[in-house]
Protein backbone atom coordinates (compact mmCIF):
# COMPACT_ATOMS: atom_id res chain seq x y z
CA UNK A 1 0.00 0.00 0.00
CA UNK A 2 1.48 3.41 -0.68
CA UNK A 3 1.95 6.10 1.57
CA UNK A 4 0.09 9.07 0.83
CA UNK A 5 0.41 12.78 1.62
CA UNK A 6 -2.36 14.93 1.72
CA UNK A 7 -3.36 18.96 2.29
CA UNK A 8 -6.44 20.29 4.08
CA UNK A 9 -8.26 23.50 3.11
CA UNK A 10 -10.95 25.40 4.38
CA UNK A 11 -14.26 26.05 1.97
CA UNK A 12 -17.15 27.68 2.97
CA UNK A 13 -20.89 26.44 0.53
CA UNK A 14 -24.03 28.69 0.71
CA UNK A 15 -27.10 27.71 -0.61
CA UNK A 16 -30.87 28.55 -0.10
CA UNK A 17 -31.98 25.58 -0.12
CA UNK A 18 -30.48 23.94 2.98
CA UNK A 19 -26.80 23.03 5.04
CA UNK A 20 -26.55 19.89 2.90
CA UNK A 21 -26.72 21.42 -0.37
CA UNK A 22 -24.25 24.25 0.85
CA UNK A 23 -21.47 21.49 1.72
CA UNK A 24 -22.45 19.82 -2.08
CA UNK A 25 -22.30 23.10 -3.41
CA UNK A 26 -18.39 23.64 -1.70
CA UNK A 27 -17.24 20.40 -2.73
CA UNK A 28 -17.92 20.90 -6.37
CA UNK A 29 -16.95 24.27 -6.78
CA UNK A 30 -13.84 22.78 -5.14
CA UNK A 31 -13.98 19.72 -7.50
CA UNK A 32 -13.45 22.58 -10.30
CA UNK A 33 -9.88 23.43 -9.13
CA UNK A 34 -8.52 20.51 -7.49
CA UNK A 35 -8.19 16.46 -7.82
CA UNK A 36 -7.81 13.80 -5.56
CA UNK A 37 -10.30 15.14 -3.24
CA UNK A 38 -11.23 12.36 -1.08
CA UNK A 39 -12.94 13.36 2.15
CA UNK A 40 -14.54 16.46 3.86
CA UNK A 41 -15.28 17.84 7.66
CA UNK A 42 -17.64 20.13 8.65
CA UNK A 43 -16.28 23.01 10.71
CA UNK A 44 -18.84 25.78 11.10
CA UNK A 45 -22.90 26.08 9.77
CA UNK A 46 -24.57 29.93 9.89
CA UNK A 47 -27.57 30.84 8.29
CA UNK A 48 -29.55 34.13 7.14
CA UNK A 49 -32.45 35.22 8.92
CA UNK A 50 -35.37 37.03 7.38
CA UNK A 51 -38.71 37.74 9.50
CA UNK A 52 -37.36 35.08 11.62
CA UNK A 53 -37.25 32.31 8.90
CA UNK A 54 -34.11 31.15 7.45
CA UNK A 55 -33.39 31.96 4.14
CA UNK A 56 -29.55 30.96 3.07
CA UNK A 57 -27.49 28.84 4.76
CA UNK A 58 -23.49 28.46 4.71
CA UNK A 59 -21.12 26.14 5.89
CA UNK A 60 -17.67 25.83 6.41
CA UNK A 61 -15.81 22.66 5.38
CA UNK A 62 -12.20 21.39 5.55
CA UNK A 63 -11.93 19.56 2.50
CA UNK A 64 -9.29 16.62 2.40
CA UNK A 65 -7.15 15.59 -1.16
CA UNK A 66 -4.20 13.88 -1.72
CA UNK A 67 -1.05 15.26 -3.32
CA UNK A 68 0.10 13.86 -6.33
CA UNK A 69 3.25 11.60 -5.73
Amino acid sequence: MSEHTYKLIEVVGSSAKGSDDAVRNAIARAGKNLHNLDWFEVMETRGHLEDGKIVHWQVKIKVGFRLDD
